[in-house]
C-alpha cells in the first residue's frame, strides 16, 4: 500500500508521534497543495463519509478516483466552503473560551499501525475539560447552514458523527468534541464517546480496508443503485471535464435502458406537470377575485405575490457595454440530447 508523504517542503516535526496512535504527516502551515497531494495517500474523515454515503460532497466512487488522481487535486472555493474556514477560528476560540481550554492546530495525522487511516484534526484539546487537564482529545469545527439545525437536536449529524469516530480511531483518542455553528448564530457543542459507538468504529475501520484495497488495487467500487445522482453527475463532470468523439454502446445493455428509463421518466414528469398546471387552473378559478380560500373558517391556499429582480441582458449589453462585460458571464454548461428518431422509436 502507498503510505509514504509525498515530495516537497516538510517540516523536521513530520513523522513524530502527536497523538497516542498518531504520527505526524504534515503541519498545519503547510501549503495546501502539499496537503491535498499528502491526503491522497491515505482515507481521511471526510473520505469515510463519502464511502459510506453520507456526505454532501462525494461517494465511494469519487474517492476512488480521487485517491488514484483521476481528478484534479480538489480546491473547494464555493461560498460555504469559504465561510467556513473563514468561521473555523473563531468558533474554535469560542469553544476554548466555553470550556476554559487551550487548543492548538496540528495538521494531518496517520495511524502509526494503519498508515492509510488518516485525518486532518482541526484543533487538538491541549487542556480537556473532562480529563483533568490531560490531553486525550480534540474538537471537531462544523458551520452548517440553518436548514440543517435539525438534524443536531439530539447530537451531531450523522457525517460528524462517522468522521469524529475516525478520527478518535486514527488518533488514539477515547472522546472528541464538536463545536457547530448553525446559520451563523446559533453555537452547539456536544461530546462524541468511542465506548458509545464501538460497533460502529469497527464498522468504519472495515469499510475504510475495503476501500482502501479498492484503491491500491486499482477496483473501481460498485455503487448502490440509490447512489445520490446529483453528486455523480457533478463527479462525471469533472472526470471529464472536455469532451469529443463517440462511444459504441451498442453492446452496453445497462447504458441503452438507461436511456429508456430517462425517457420514461421525462414523459411522466410532462404528465405530472400537466396535471398540476389543470389543477392550478381550477383553484384559482374557484378564487375569481379573491387572493385566499378557506374551508370552515380554516386557510386552504392562497395566491401570494411575489416579487423577483429581472435584468434585461440585451439592453444593459446595449446601453451600458462596460457593465455587461463585467457582470455578465457566460457559463458553459452540457444539455442530455436525444434525437428525434430515438425518442419517437422509444414511444412507438
Amino acid at each position: 500500500m502507498t503510505t509514504a508523504a509525498p515530495a516537497g517542503p516538510t517540516s523536521p516535526a513530520a513523522g513524530r508521534r502527536v497523538t497516542p496512535t498518531g504520527r505526524l504527516i504534515l503541519p498545519a502551515d503547510a501549503d495546501r497543495a502539499d496537503w491535498l497531494t499528502a491526503r491522497r495517500n491515505g482515507l481521511g474523515s471526510s473520505d469515510i463519509a463519502a464511502i459510506l454515503g453520507i456526505s454532501r460532497y462525494g461517494n465511494a466512487l469519487s474517492v476512488y478516483h480521487d485517491k488514484t488522481g483521476g481528478l484534479p487535486l480538489e480546491s473547494d472555493d464555493s461560498e460555504p466552503a469559504l465561510w467556513g474556514r473563514a468561521f473555523e477560528e473563531t468558533v474554535a476560540r469560542e469553544w476554548a473560551r466555553r470550556n476554559r481550554s487551550f487548543v492548538r492546530r496540528v495538521g494531518l495525522v496517520a495511524n502509526i499501525d494503519r498508515p492509510w487511516q488518516m485525518c486532518t484534526l482541526d484543533r487538538r484539546v491541549l487542556d480537556c475539560p473532562l480529563a483533568d487537564g490531560a490531553e486525550k482529545c480534540a474538537v471537531e469545527i462544523k458551520c452548517r447552514d440553518k436548514m440543517k439545525a435539525s438534524l443536531f437536536r439530539t447530537g451531531v449529524a450523522d457525517d460528524v458523527l462517522v468522521q469524529t469516530l475516525w478520527q478518535a480511531d486514527v488518533c488514539g483518542y477515547d472522546h472528541i468534541h464538536a463545536a457547530v455553528l448553525i446559520g451563523g448564530n446559533d453555537y452547539r457543542q456536544y461530546v462524541i464517546r468511542v465506548a458509545d459507538h464501538a460497533d460502529l468504529i469497527a464498522d468504519l475501520r472495515t469499510a475504510g480496508e475495503r476501500a482502501w484495497q479498492q484503491i491500491t488495487s486499482r477496483r473501481p467500487p460498485v455503487l448502490a443503485q440509490d447512489a445520490d445522482p446529483d453528486v455523480l453527475l457533478d463527479l462525471y463532470d469533472r472526470l471529464y471535464p472536455e469532451r469529443a468523439g463517440t462511444v459504441d454502446i451498442t453492446r452496453d445493455v445497462g447504458a441503452q435502458e438507461a436511456l429508456g428509463d430517462y425517457l420514461d421518466a421525462h414523459q411522466e414528469a410532462t404528465a405530472a406537470a400537466k396535471r398540476k398546471k389543470a389543477a392550478q387552473a381550477r383553484m384559482v378559478e374557484a378564487l375569481a377575485g379573491a387572493e385566499a380560500a378557506i374551508v370552515l373558517d380554516r386557510p386552504f391556499y392562497s395566491l401570494d405575490e411575489t416579487h423577483r429582480e429581472y435584468c434585461d441582458v440585451k439592453r444593459l449589453a446595449e446601453h451600458w457595454p462596460d457593465a455587461y462585460a463585467d457582470c455578465v458571464e457566460d457559463r458553459v454548461s452540457r444539455r442530455l440530447n436525444i434525437p428525434r428518431s430515438v425518442r419517437e422509436e422509444h414511444t412507438a
